[in-house]
């Protein structure tokens, strides 16, 4: 069983905020793939379904970012999932929109969900790191990450995250190489009109 988690905090008023784009990203793998409704269970809401004939779970913590790991750890107890079995879906701020980096292991970069999840469970699972740009001034991060997309980014990012979901059954197999490939791919060609 494989657990992908979308970091971000709950209701409206964070829904469409940069610091969300984790759980717009597992939106989206859930319409794809048709996966069950989210239902509220572990600190969180979780969907099931099944992706390249592996069972799937997917999970949005309402633990607000920063308790993320709680919910997190909660169901990996319940089913015995280990965090090799694990991807996590989050923005980064060091990368531009448009821009994905996979990486498994490693430092949470300042990241507060990461570092919830890496204190209840560790850091040997994969993380889809998903740009949303960086404010100008240093102090308006806060404020900037909870700002909302432009219509114009939003076009761009709504299309990031439809190729992140038909590309996930590499990242399941283990294959990041190949998944990076091909996403890096087929957004090269839509930026070129093709």
């Amino acid at each position: 069983m494989i657990l992908l988690v979308g970091l971000g905090n709950p209701g409206s008023e964070y829904a469409n905020t940069r610091h969300n784009v984790g759980f717009m990203a597992v939106d989206t793998l859930v319409h794809r793939y048709s996966f069950s409704s989210f239902k509220t269970k572990f600190k969180g809401l979780l969907a099931e379904g099944e992706i390249a004939n592996e069972k799937v779970l997917i999970l949005k913590p309402e633990t607000y970012m920063n308790l993320s790991g709680e919910s997190v750890l909660s169901v990996c107890s319940f089913y015995k999932i280990k965090p090799e079995n694990i991807i996590v879906f989050h923005d980064d701020m060091d990368l531009p929109i448009g821009k994905v980096k996979v990486k498994t292991g490693g430092g949470s970069g300042g990241h507060n969900g990461l570092k919830s999840i890496d204190a209840n469970i560790g850091n040997n699972y994969t993380r889809v790191r998903i740009g949303i740009s960086k404010p100008t001034q240093k102090e308006e991060v806060v404020h900037f990450v909870l700002s909302s997309f432009s219509k114009e980014e939003r076009g761009g990012l709504d299309l990031l995250l439809d190729r992140i979901s038909e590309f996930l059954p590499f990242l399941l197999q283990k294959r990041s190489d190949l998944f990076m490939n091909k996403l890096s791919c087929v957004l090269k060609e839509s930026k070129n009109g093709i």
